[in-house]
């Protein structure tokens, strides 16, 4: 099959007619028609599911739940049980944060790093202050991570090493797989935030030796508002569930419930179903193409992105000096301009671009900058995008040079 160029494939997407270069990729992505269809066909004729025994909620079940068999086959899960919707990756960072916390004792082990995302943080801190955890972080070193550093850091104590597969704030390709086989070898479970990771290559949880895994579908070019929690079946079995309500329910009394099987046993309420069904119509989209397809276009306007970057005078790119340790992001400091003062000017000119922490305090800590300007690219992105963000950082800098 020939695939479409991507110049064809952004007349997929309602919003990238209107000629901005979108460059915030790693925040979230842009929908294409058939995603918005989906979304919307739901709506025009919506029921419940896993309730109503009437044709329109049994083909609203059969709809939802195919999603959740696609996004079983997507990371390489043993069984469809083993994928938990939520309402994103920070949904379900939180969610299996909780859950592991009730096997934890004052004093138990966290390993995290320091350029965590703080949806990948900020949960665990939580956990700590309540239960008397001890936090222990690995440090980047020339940032990126080290193998020796978390072989000296783990202890009798070291419960959990929870970490990024890759980074939002500088693209570093954490070799997850390397740290997974330390950990296990100690009886240590693996948890990996893969935000940025599953939209842009291949993942396979068993490779990747992922005792839980998060991602959201809007990094993906699905809707909002949906996520995925993936856990080993062995694993979810033994825990209570985090959120109580309809559905996860097998019998209740006045006095206690008992749970449903898994997935429902952590699946409260009505789900987001027009958001799965959307992010189904984006996962088929998605494979049209192909991840590996994804990665290699990516890639290669990013080699482009990373060439015309250092030539730039005056600008300073962020992340591991070795190109084949990073992928898809650009967080970099322009001489003499703060970076939300270069964002303004990128938006002047039609390109959007973040500027801030990119919620990666602790990072910017450790590379001595309160923000960076991000630009970060998905396979809809081309050449022209990258230029047209080098002649934006020019003209802010020719503006705040006078």
């Amino acid at each position: 099959m020939t695939l479409p160029s991507t110049r064809q494939l952004k007349k997929d997407f309602p919003f990238l007619k209107s000629g901005i270069a979108f460059l915030d990729n790693a925040s979230t992505t842009q929908k294409p028609q058939c995603v918005i269809d989906a979304t919307t066909d739901y709506y025009r004729a919506s029921a419940n599911v896993h309730r109503g025994i009437y044709q329109l909620s049994e083909r609203a079940t059969e709809q939802y739940e195919a999603v959740r068999d696609h996004v079983q086959r997507l990371i390489g899960a043993e069984a469809r049980e083993e994928i938990i919707f939520t309402s994103g990756a920070t949904a379900s960072l939180n969610t299996v944060a909780y859950m592991l916390a009730q096997q934890l004792t004052a004093g138990d082990e966290i390993i995290l790093t320091a350029m965590e995302h703080h949806s990948n943080l900020v949960p665990w801190q939580l956990i700590a202050k309540e239960k008397g955890l001890k936090l222990v972080f690995l440090q980047p070193c020339d940032d990126a991570l080290s193998i020796d550093e978390l072989e000296k850091r783990i202890t009798a104590r070291t419960k959990v090493i929870s970490m990024t597969h890759v980074s939002n704030a500088s693209g570093y390709i954490v070799p997850v797989a390397d740290f997974a086989r330390v950990a296990h070898a100690r009886g240590i479970r693996v948890v990996v935030d893969a935000a940025q990771s599953v939209p842009h290559m291949p993942v396979n949880v068993q490779e990747l030796g992922a005792d839980f895994l998060a991602f959201s579908a809007h990094k993906m070019c699905g809707p909002t508002g949906v996520g995925v929690l993936y856990g080993k079946r062995e694993l979810l079995e033994q825990f209570e569930p985090i959120h109580g309500g309809g559905s996860m329910i097998e019998e209740v009394t006045l006095e206690a419930s008992t749970w449903a099987p898994l997935p429902a046993k952590f699946e409260a309420g009505t789900p987001n179903i027009a958001g799965v069904l959307g992010f189904g119509a984006a996962l088929t989209y998605l494979e049209q193409i192909g991840f590996a397809t994804i990665q290699k276009t990516v890639d290669e306007v990013y080699d482009y992105a990373c060439t015309q970057m250092a030539d730039c005078y005056g600008v300073e790119l962020y992340g591991p000096k070795d190109r084949a340790l990073r992928q898809s992001i650009l967080s970099f400091t322009v001489d003499g301009v703060h970076p939300h003062d270069v964002a303004t000017i990128l938006d002047q000119e039609g390109v959007a671009v973040r500027a801030g922490h990119h919620c990666a305090q602790p990072l910017m800590q450790c590379w001595g900058v309160p923000a960076t300007t991000r630009a970060s690219l998905y396979f809809y992105n081309t050449k022209n995008d990258v230029d047209r963000l080098i002649a934006g950082i020019a003209k802010a800098q020719s503006i705040f040079a006078t």
